[in-house]
């Protein structure tokens, strides 16, 4: 059986000042950049790895040679992130599982739950939540753009206020694990080590001794 879902990536560009402004300090913006460049090129390695019907990036700024072949790229809308949300699911066919470019520790196997020949049997919506509150993972068996729209973002109960929004919709939720998103210094060290072979993990290993003790998880 051919894949039948949509990867959606939602990503910012990692141009330094613009991407992952809370990594600073103790990183520099150029730092923080990097880190990021390095989370995206993980995260579309899994993707391109994972079994998907499309492959898409959903962009806000211009694609560079971090971009891998196969992957296709389409522009952000404009407004808030519920909005850019809504619309990355509305120009899907099918089901379609949307992820951020802020966990660079997922994997294929991780995802496999909700890309398998099984994965929309018995259920409408997968659902990751992230550690900070928020959700890392969304996925729809059909890709209703009034399921994103007006939840409150970037709030600890964002991803309650998701989750609420599929269930009361009626919608039968799976959840994947748990995980840390990367915002702050000691996210990366934390998100580096559940990952060591990755891009970011190097980055991070290379970055580390530079940005000083306060990069260090725990702040130590």
């Amino acid at each position: 059986m051919s894949p039948c879902t949509t990867l959606l990536v939602i990503a910012k560009e990692p141009v330094p000042g613009r991407v992952k402004t809370r990594l600073t300090p103790p990183y520099s913006p150029e730092q923080a950049a990097e880190l990021a460049t390095a989370a995206l090129t993980d995260t579309l390695g899994t993707v391109l790895a994972a079994p998907a019907r499309r492959r898409v990036l959903v962009l806000e700024g211009e694609s560079g040679p971090w971009l891998p072949p196969g992957v296709e790229v389409v522009p952000q809308c404009a407004g808030g992130l519920d909005e850019r949300l809504a619309a990355a699911f509305a120009g899907c066919e099918g089901p379609a599982l949307l992820v951020g470019m802020d966990t660079p520790q997922i994997s294929p196997g991780l995802l496999a739950p909700a890309l398998g020949a099984e994965a929309w049997q018995s259920c409408d919506a997968w659902f990751g939540p992230a550690v900070d509150g928020g959700f890392w993972a969304l996925g729809l068996a059909e890709p209703d753009p009034e399921l994103l729209r007006g939840v409150p973002m970037s709030t600890a109960r964002t991803g309650a206020a998701q989750r609420a929004r599929l269930t009361g919709a009626g919608l039968r939720v799976r959840d994947l694990p748990r995980l840390r998103d990367v915002d702050t210094a000691d996210d990366a060290g934390a998100v580096a080590a559940a990952a060591p072979g990755g891009r970011f993990a190097a980055a991070y290993a290379r970055l580390a001794p530079a940005a000083g003790p306060s990069s260090l998880v725990g702040g130590r």
